[in-house]
């Protein structure tokens, strides 16, 4: 018989913690992200040694993405450091299937608390079942990445023949594709 799951708040399974101003530090290899992705880079990091979780708190609030330490979030960027008992794969997992807009606290440019993420309720299983649940998220997400790279690569080659041979024969590019799609 599978383990129960259980419900829990969000605060219970990872430290919420919040971003800060980049500006004052010195440029280096740290990344620096915002609600947005990847911003700059600088000297020093919010999280050396723990990967987290990033969530906007003003602006994009709906698309939470991993962080790998070290980095610096700015401060419209929280992040979410698992605790001990939590798989991060999972986590994000938990993060991606939440309705954040619902959470949404403004009436204007779209803002999430910290209190708003740490009372969200999610289901948890025992931690040997979040690490294989996330393990396997996590292989098919990178199997999908792969995937995706192998089509942008043969469709950016299909592009090239298409400019180089574009009128240098009779039916130009096409039947150079009407050769590569046989």
């Amino acid at each position: 018989m599978a383990p129960a799951w259980e419900q829990r708040k969000l605060g219970e399974v990872a430290n919420v913690c919040s971003g800060r101003d980049y500006k004052h530090l010195a440029e280096g290899p740290i990344p620096v992200y915002g609600t947005g992705g990847y911003m700059t880079s600088v000297s020093k990091a919010l999280s050396y040694d723990e990967d987290a979780i990033g969530i906007g708190r003003k602006g994009t609030i709906d698309k939470p993405y991993r962080l790998q330490a070290p980095f610096w979030t700015v401060d419209t960027l929280f992040y979410a450091i698992p605790e001990a008992s939590s798989d991060i794969n999972f986590l994000l997992c938990s993060f991606l299937n939440v309705d954040w807009k619902s959470k949404d606290e403004s009436t204007g440019l779209p803002s999430l608390s910290k209190r708003a993420i740490n009372e969200t309720e999610v289901l948890v299983p025992d931690n040997g079942e979040q690490r294989r649940i996330g393990g396997f998220f996590d292989r098919l997400d990178s199997l999908i990445t792969l995937h995706q790279r192998k089509y942008c690569g043969v469709a950016s080659w299909m592009l090239g023949v298409a400019l180089v041979r574009l009128g240098s024969e009779s039916d130009g590019a096409f039947g150079e594709m009407k050769h590569v799609l046989r």
